[in-house]
């Protein structure tokens, strides 16, 4: 049981706030590694997912592309081939208004709309208006995925499973 569990699960503390108030800093998390597990043999022998990869509105942990040590934690917003746009505040996906939880959202460095590159996500925090994400660094390449929040287990009184 133990090597299953170190081999598919993650712990993660979250630090800061750009993710409140969905997690909030200090709180720790198990990540689920093996939801997103891709293979290079048998019938997903393209590297494709086992089960599936990534979905809208999961919130995700993934290496950081500005060469952070610390893994990051936000939700995805934009899949390949989606177009992501920001406009007076708010955030559309393929021209539907994605409100998951805030709905400022400071525009930063890229032009919108964008499309997502196959083999990548766009990404934001929960708490925009402090949030170091897509809308800074662009997009976070699948193969940076480390796996989806799963479950707040510390402290217990803040016990919360991600569906």
């Amino acid at each position: 049981m133990f090597i299953v569990l170190q081999a598919t699960t993650q712990t993660f503390e979250i630090e800061g706030s750009s993710m409140q108030p969905t997690l909030i800093d200090g709180q720790r998390v198990l990540v689920n590694r093996f939801v997103y597990a891709r293979s290079s043999i048998g019938p997903f022998g393209d590297g494709g997912y086992v089960f599936h990869g990534p979905q809208r509105g999961d919130i995700i942990i993934f290496h950081p592309p500005t060469g952070d040590r610390n893994d990051f934690v936000k939700r995805v917003i934009g899949l390949p081939g989606d177009e992501v746009d920001i406009r007076n505040g708010q955030v559309f996906v393929n021209g539907d208004h994605v409100d998951y939880v805030d709905d400022y959202t400071q525009e930063r460095t890229y032009e919108y709309p964008q499309t997502v590159p196959e083999g990548e996500l766009f990404v934001l925090g929960d708490n925009r208006r402090v949030s170091n994400d897509s809308r800074s660094w662009g997009f976070v390449p699948r193969e940076d995925v480390v796996g989806r929040a799963w479950v707040v287990y510390w402290p217990f009184g803040n016990f919360r499973l991600f569906s």
